[in-house]
């Protein structure tokens, strides 16, 4: 079975959707995409998500996202199941806002690394776990989660890293902490010198002491996007 990594290019794929059909590259266009999978359709932590993240749509636009589903199943299950959906989740505005894969014979599942490894030679067991992928417009592959079956994701994280990545390709010399939010301080690379760290950032640099003596924590909240 192949392996997705960050840093891999995503291969370029043709899928069925609820949308229509899609040329992978070419409906990304310049866009970022969050690629994300689901074990089955008529479930109830898959519905609650796909409810949720079609609530935020307009957070993932802001941020020239698309978004994108996937499921092993057939193109009429993800129909029917949309209504359910937008039955159970009254605050989607209009149309159900971005398409959903239909995969029924799990070859995109294979071939994008989001099957169970535990039941991956069992049929009637190898569905996809929560697999989600946030893709460049490059398409490289920059951040990779994986859930099991039981645990719905988080979609205000799914919007903080796609901040966090955003920042650091604007502003390479800085990296975000943990919990990191926008406007919260970065963290400046210790292969930034400090004379470069004080032009870069207005002289606003705070130097953090340490027990080692060494100094290797920077922070500053003087950065721009």
């Amino acid at each position: 079975m192949p392996r997705l990594y960050i840093g891999d290019t995503v291969p370029n794929f043709k899928a069925e959707t609820t949308q229509g059909p899609i040329q992978f590259y070419d409906w990304q266009g310049d866009k970022w995409v969050v690629l994300f999978s689901h074990p089955a359709d008529f479930t109830p932590v898959c519905t609650t998500e796909l409810g949720r993240i079609a609530v935020h749509q307009p957070h993932f636009t802001k941020r020239n996202v698309k978004l994108l589903a996937h499921s092993c199943d057939k193109l009429k299950d993800h129909v029917d199941w949309v209504n359910d959906i937008k039955s159970y989740c009254l605050d989607i505005p209009g149309e159900f806002p971005y398409p959903i894969i239909a995969d029924a014979s799990r070859e995109l599942a294979v071939a994008l690394d989001m099957i169970d490894h535990q039941y991956r030679n069992d049929e009637a067991k190898a569905l996809t776990v929560r697999a989600l992928y946030i893709i460049d417009p490059k398409h490289v592959l920059r951040l990779s989660m994986h859930y099991p079956q039981s645990t719905g994701r988080n979609v205000d994280e799914i919007l903080r890293v796609i901040d966090s990545l955003q920042l650091v390709d604007k502003i390479p010399q800085v990296a975000t902490p943990a919990n990191w939010v926008p406007g919260d301080k970065v963290m400046i690379l210790p292969t930034v010198k400090d004379e470069e760290a004080q032009k870069l950032f207005g002289g606003k640099v705070d130097k953090v002491s340490m027990p080692s003596g060494i100094v290797y924590v920077r922070t500053t909240t003087n950065y721009k996007v």
